[in-house]
């Protein structure tokens, strides 16, 4: 099968890249440094050309009021190029929950993001992906300084990238779904005694306080974070992940 991978150097792209090759496929990954500009649609006749599927794992550079406009553009670049290709199925990666935080304007514009590729012209699926661990670190610098992490007890179900990408590969290789895929990993936190796990285990002396206005998910009510029943859980536990010495990106 031939994929193009587009944002494929980043964080779950390249990632998605290497384990599609490992299975056989024929992979191009695509992304500004490759040639491909999705805001302006340069470069992505080529990039699609003779492509099964497509993957879109880009990001918005912000996280703010910018962001519905930046996938609004995109979408739209990708979608028509794809029809163009004659591309059979779309697949995005988005965030289970997502629809349920309209405070948010990021989600507001994943949300929107989802729903153009429902109103395309290909067949699709929507991967939705609890947060990553390996934001971890990004969420608690937010609130944080030299001696305490402030964070909200908003209960989120925490995924590692490998899993992640694992189900991105099995979707991207399978038919669409034309609907949504929820995947998660097996253990739901609170984000505060999160934040307290991740210190303690690397002996980081820091205090965590609880501050339900501190950070991003201070805006998000509820359960939304957590994965519903029909979920895929993945297998790997934040705990082993966090104890397991890795290489520097």
């Amino acid at each position: 099968m031939k994929i193009t991978v587009i944002g494929g150097t980043g964080l779950i792209g390249s990632q998605l890249v290497s384990r599609l090759r490992e299975a056989g496929h024929e992979v191009t990954p695509s992304s500004l440094s490759t040639g491909v500009d999705l805001l302006t649609g340069t470069g992505l006749d080529q990039a699609l050309e003779g492509a099964d599927t497509v993957v879109n794992v880009t990001n918005s550079p912000t996280f703010d009021e910018a962001s519905p406009d930046f996938f609004r553009t995109t979408m739209g670049h990708l979608l028509t190029a794809g029809e163009r290709a004659g591309v059979r199925h779309q697949v995005i990666l988005s965030i289970v929950g997502v629809d349920q935080v309209p405070q948010l304007d990021y989600y507001r514009a994943k949300t929107l993001q989802e729903d153009l590729l429902r109103n395309g012209p290909a067949a699709y699926s929507i991967v939705r992906a609890t947060q990553f661990f390996e934001f971890m670190d990004a969420v608690m610098s937010w609130t944080a300084d030299d001696r305490t992490v402030r964070l909200p007890s908003t209960r989120i179900q925490p995924i590692s990238t490998v899993d992640v990408v694992d189900a991105l590969a099995d979707i991207a290789t399978d038919a669409p779904l034309n609907g949504t895929l929820d995947v998660a990993g097996p253990d739901v936190f609170a984000l505060d005694e999160l934040g307290r796990l991740t210190l303690s285990t690397r002996q980081d002396h820091r205090t965590v306080f609880t501050d339900e206005q501190a950070g991003m998910f201070a805006a998000v009510d509820g359960d939304v974070l957590i994965a519903g029943p029909d979920a895929r859980l993945a297998p790997t536990h934040y705990k082993d992940w966090l104890s397991t010495p890795r290489q520097p990106a």
